[in-house]
């Protein structure tokens, strides 16, 4: 799902924010609704302005030379100040544009965030060649043309005190997320467009104080676009992306509100075949917490999936992972364990 919100939670009246996580159960009154159909690439790699919300999200799991695990996050959000669509030259555009980025280690979480106003050439995304950027942090395609745009991919980014370098090549499809793409959100139907690619292995450079070190490891790339992905009393969300080392994946969210909440999860079998799973048929359930920004955060969860035999715990790397921006939320690398063991990552807002 991904917390994908926060620029939103920026430009939307205060009463509104009342209305769902960073106002995302607000009224879509005037823009594009999601629609069950087939996605369209490239076309669906590129933006969305009819819709209010949507987001290039990224998550490396990472392992250095030295012997130390890291996790990596590049975010581009889009978001438009009004209904009507479409985009303008100038500072007259509607589309407003924040990037997030963040280094995970064991012992430190580095955190930047950039925002810009579309129209000006400080932000955007082409579909074809690929090419998402805010400012001089890049997310672009490096593969030939005939292929998929997001088969091969770069990422940079740099904060104050760390950056990265980082080469990815999938090694598996497109995975659509819910009924083709048309991923549910309530009980009382809202939903997003929303599709994946869990399969990229990663290899580049953290730039971190006083050192650089070589890394490789797995990446998971989200999309998703909505206008009302949120019901109005859904305060927060736990999203879940697992890579297992048999090579299965599994994506997973608990939408949380006044009772026992909204629960959704795919399956993606090893060569990428996607078995979307009914909402309640994962029970999520916090382990332990910490004492993170002055809030208490489960840092540790188990995951139980009776139709395929799943149950594990999955632990932060670095309990401290808090993504200290405009509207915060917890983000970081995860260690599972279990019936299956892998790596994975853990984003979670409202808390």
């Amino acid at each position: 799902m991904n917390g994908k919100a926060a620029l939103l939670a920026l430009l939307l009246p205060l009463p509104a924010l009342a209305q769902g996580f960073a106002g995302l159960g607000t009224t879509a009154d005037g823009f594009a609704l999601p629609e069950r159909r087939e996605l369209v690439f490239p076309a669906d790699h590129g933006a969305h302005p009819d819709f209010r919300v949507e987001w290039w999200y990224l998550t490396a799991t990472l392992s250095g030379t030295d012997g130390t695990d890291y996790g990596a996050q590049w975010t581009l959000f889009r978001t438009a100040l009004g209904p009507g669509g479409g985009e303008t030259t100038g500072w007259s555009d509607p589309q407003v544009w924040m990037g997030h980025a963040a280094v995970t280690t064991p012992d430190h979480h580095f955190v930047a965030e950039r925002l810009a106003r579309g129209g000006i050439g400080q932000a955007g995304v082409t579909a074809l060649p690929f090419s998402a950027w805010i400012d001089d942090w890049q997310m672009t395609g490096t593969g030939p043309r005939e292929a998929d745009a997001l088969a091969q991919l770069r990422l940079a980014a740099r904060g104050p005190d760390f950056g990265y370098a980082l080469d990815l090549v999938a090694q598996g499809p497109i995975v659509p997320q819910g009924d083709r793409g048309y991923s549910v959100k309530s009980a009382a139907g809202q939903a997003s467009h929303y599709y994946s690619q869990p399969f990229y292995r990663v290899s580049g450079q953290l730039d971190l104080p006083g050192r650089a070190v070589q890394v490789t490891g797995q990446a998971w790339l989200d999309r998703e676009w909505s206008s009302q992905p949120l019901a109005a009393d859904q305060t927060g969300w736990d999203w879940f992306s697992l890579m297992f080392d048999d090579g299965a994946r599994l994506m997973a969210f608990r939408l949380r509100d006044g009772g026992a909440g909204f629960t959704s999860a795919t399956w993606i079998a090893a060569d990428g075949t996607p078995t979307p799973l009914p909402p309640g048929a994962l029970t999520l359930k916090p382990l332990e917490q910490a004492k993170v920004a002055g809030r208490d955060v489960p840092i540790g969860w188990r995951l139980d999936l009776p139709a395929r035999d799943l149950d594990v715990t999955v632990r932060a790397l670095n309990p401290q992972a808090w993504m200290a921006v405009s509207v915060p939320y917890w983000e970081g690398p995860i260690r599972i364990e279990g019936s299956r063991s892998g790596r994975g990552y853990l984003e979670m807002t409202g808390y």
